[in-house]
């Protein structure tokens, strides 16, 4: 629970981290694993996929807000781990005098991708995203000097690929829904001096895949 009484999905409380430890050791060591994935409609557990199993060989990624968190993993040998610490960092300008904004960019993303992935309304992620700037603050940036390298994930293209699909979803937010619906109308504004990209002009293999869908990289 957050300070407010509420859920907080974005602490590491919220995870089943026994069960994943357990589940790493047991890959390190070789033997098989069934890996978990979360159905969001139901909020239930599920195992879809065929145990997996490691070789010396494999490469495993482990991904999240928590991925550079030291208490999510066993203690592994230190010369196996590489940590890299993504983030995207906007850098495009709208004139001499205004930048784009980094959060404006991944507020689109997010939109765009619970929206394809979950039905997540564009109110309810607007609505969300006092939570994940916190979650960030606390889960997130206390870890990043601890990576080995960094990455930029934004892409000078992206926001025109992302104004097609989020234009729509914002203009469903209604005035009653008070800071929202100010957010929503402030990201139309910016929007309407984007030039919109198709999607079908994005390569198969291009990071804004993971938002609009299309991806050629499966996971299984």
């Amino acid at each position: 629970m957050g300070s407010d009484g509420k859920k907080d999905f974005e602490s590491l409380e919220a995870l089943d981290v026994a069960q994943f430890r357990s589940d790493l050791e047991n890959l390190y060591e070789g033997e098989k694993v069934k890996i978990p994935s979360f159905d969001f409609p139901t909020a239930t557990r599920m195992y879809p996929n065929p145990p997996v199993r490691m070789d010396k060989d494999t490469i495993l990624i482990i991904e999240g807000i928590h991925g550079l968190n030291p208490a999510l993993v066993p203690p592994l040998e230190k010369e196996k781990i590489f940590k890299i610490y993504i983030s995207a960092l906007t850098q495009l300008n709208i004139d001499d005098h205004n930048r784009i904004s980094t959060t404006d960019n991944r507020i689109l993303r997010r939109i765009v991708r619970d929206y394809r992935t979950r039905k997540t309304s564009a109110y309810k992620t607007l609505t969300m995203w006092d939570s994940v700037q916190a979650g960030e603050n606390k889960h997130i940036f206390p870890y990043q000097n601890q990576a080995d390298t960094m990455l930029n994930s934004a892409l000078d293209y992206e926001i025109g690929v992302l104004r097609p699909l989020a234009m729509p979803l914002l203009k469903t937010v209604k005035p009653e829904d008070s800071q929202a619906y100010a957010i929503s109308r402030r990201l139309i504004a910016f929007l309407n001096i984007v030039h919109p990209i198709p999607e079908n002009l994005v390569p198969a293999d291009s990071l804004i895949r993971e938002f609009i869908g299309g991806s050629e990289f499966n996971v299984t």
